[in-house]
């Protein structure tokens, strides 16, 4: 398995999905390449889109923010992700196809960081991981296991819905944050599992 630099490199040449056409970088991920927290996103943005970063927008001041306050973490402590590394046009959501080509970049982004927490961040990002039908709003407040028992999964909504959704959301987001450190400082770090 490749490591991370050279999945990322491979990934800037993708052309199996339409987004490939459109892009202006691919936003492939950054952060902490042994963090115990990967926080995962459904896709690049406008403005993600023009600086390769990911969240890096309204909605990346915020979960900075949220990392920071409610999970005593800095933004370069994490590793951040998406499901997708191309901007789907207009922001529109990404399609199952674009979701099935850019999956085996996120899975091997995942096995290579071997996370304790995945904090997932909206519906597309949590329906992916834990492979389920069901909307963020009835998942999102339990913690699910993740890969067997090497990881556990936290979702989240999306920074951009408490910014259009207001303090309800902001404040389910927060303890959603704040679960993630529990985990965190609950789970037993040990030894990191071996590469396969």
């Amino acid at each position: 398995m490749p490591g991370l630099a050279e999945l990322q490199a491979i990934a800037e040449s993708c052309t199996r999905c339409p987004l490939a056409k459109g892009r202006t970088t691919v936003v492939f991920g950054e952060g902490d390449p042994n963090a115990d927290l990967m926080v995962v996103g459904e896709g690049p943005g406008h403005e993600e889109d023009l600086q390769g970063r990911p969240f890096v927008g309204r909605s990346g001041q915020l979960l900075d923010r949220l990392l920071l306050e409610e999970a005593g973490l800095e933004r370069r402590q994490v590793y951040i992700a998406n499901v997708v590394k191309c901007r789907p046009p207009g922001n529109r959501d990404p399609e199952p196809a674009e979701i099935d080509a850019c999956r085996p970049f996120l899975e091997q982004q995942i096995d290579l960081i071997r996370p304790r927490v995945v904090l997932t961040l909206g519906n597309f990002a949590t329906r992916v991981l834990l492979e389920t039908k069901q909307g963020i709003t009835q998942l999102r407040g339990n913690v699910y296991q993740f890969r067997g028992d090497t990881a556990q999964l936290v979702p989240t909504f999306h920074p951009a819905a408490a910014l259009r959704g207001g303090g309800e959301v902001l404040a389910k987001m927060r303890a959603d944050f704040v679960r993630a450190r529990q985990l965190l400082d609950t789970s037993p770090a040990g030894p990191r599992p071996a590469l396969a």
